[in-house]
């Protein structure tokens, strides 16, 4: 009798749901500004998610899901502030994917996303302090922390006999924790940074900059930045003056516009950023038609942030983010039947079924307290004037 109780109040449930209206998600990434060269890609990834929910029918008894876009631009709080703001109150979305970088994201949880209850789910926001930030556990990413790229980048530093470096990084949230993790791992390891200094984004000229740099000295110089902004300009001033022959390249640097913006002089440097070759990986790219790049960094964290949002509703029965933020780390984690891209539409039925899932998408997906990736990482070299993968970490 509890058994049929049971069902019949489960059902009850998803046919409440089956009338309610379709929902919205808001896609809040960069669009303009330091990383626009990776968010179109980011953003096309987390649509097909939707995309691909929408196709199987199976979705709260056929619910719906469609994506509002918003500019973080990445380093305007004010203006992120401003476009999540308005996707909570005008368009009335049920989770937020995003923010992007740290400085924003960190901006809009604490304005947007919490005084309103309002999930969001990053999959590239890394900063450290995201980790210590009291979210009210409404606040996931599918990213790493830069904390645990600190000590990849040490480690490869190591192998690559460098003793000494010289560290410059962007003067943001984002800057400054992955600068502190490189610095402290690094040193950890009998490392030794020589300067530690920051750059601001969007200035023409950062030839002073490397000056003091390279009166520091260094085997490598470090350049935690921006791709589309000062860390490249950091890199053209550090070239043309011949100040450093090596650069070791974090995760914001890693793009296909690095050599664009950087011609030549690159040859040997090296870096690491957020990556996997799992199965998932593989068919994600199979799935994307030309419409997304996996290689490109952070997109299938992005399609995954999607993913999890629309797994847990279906677990919580709801679109809430009151009920469906509990559920998060659950279906992210063992135990339960693995789910890679394309079985989206699979692991909601076995959801609606009672079933446990363990979803490991594209990225490997494996959450840890308070709600971030574990890590995987992609080791890159650049090699012919090209950004070549050399192993997985």
């Amino acid at each position: 009798m509890k058994k049929l109780m049971a069902a019949t109040a489960a059902c009850a449930l998803f046919a409440g749901v089956a009338q309610a209206e379709d929902i919205k998600l808001g896609i809040l990434y960069g669009f303009t500004g330091p990383i626009e060269s990776l968010t179109k890609s980011m953003a096309a990834a987390s649509e097909a998610a939707m995309e691909e929910v929408n196709a199987s029918g199976e979705f709260l008894d056929g619910t719906k899901v469609s994506s509002v876009r918003g500019d973080s631009t990445c380093t305007d709080a004010a203006v992120a502030t401003t476009a999540a703001q308005k996707m909570v109150t005008s368009d009335k979305v049920s989770g937020i994917l995003g923010g992007d970088c740290s400085g924003v994201t960190i901006a809009v949880l604490t304005n947007v996303a919490i005084p309103n209850g309002m999930v969001m789910i990053s999959p590239s926001a890394t900063s450290p302090a995201l980790s210590t930030l009291d979210s009210k556990g409404l606040f996931f990413r599918t990213a790493p922390s830069d904390a645990r790229e600190g000590e990849v980048a040490a480690d490869i530093m190591i192998e690559h006999g460098v003793k000494t470096a010289a560290l410059t990084y962007s003067n943001s949230d984002y800057g400054k924790g992955l600068a502190e993790a490189i610095a402290k791992s690094f040193e950890a390891k009998g490392g030794k940074i020589t300067a530690n200094i920051a750059h601001e984004d969007g200035k023409a000229d950062y030839s002073a900059e490397v000056a003091s740099l390279a009166s520091a000295g260094g085997d490598i110089l470090i350049v935690a930045g921006y791709v589309d902004q000062g860390g490249s300009g950091i890199l053209r001033a550090a070239v043309d003056s011949g100040a450093f022959s090596k650069f070791e390249l974090p995760g914001g640097m890693i793009s296909d516009t690095l050599t664009k913006n950087v011609p030549n002089g690159l040859n040997g440097s090296f870096g690491q950023v957020p990556g996997n070759d799992s199965p998932g990986l593989k068919t994600l790219g199979e799935m994307s038609g030309g419409k997304f790049d996996v290689s490109s960094p952070y997109t299938p964290e992005s399609y995954d942030a999607a993913a999890l949002m629309l797994l847990a509703m279906q677990a919580a029965k709801s679109t809430k983010p009151a009920d469906y933020s509990k559920k998060i780390m659950e279906i992210a984690n063992a135990p339960g039947e693995k789910i890679e891209p394309g079985e989206l539409g699979k692991a909601l039925k076995l959801i609606k079924e009672g079933k446990d899932i363990d979803y490991v998408g594209a990225s490997n997906v494996e959450l840890v307290p308070p709600g971030e990736s574990a890590g995987n990482y992609r080791e890159i070299e650049v090699k012919d004037n090209k950004i070549e993968t050399v192993k997985y970490r």
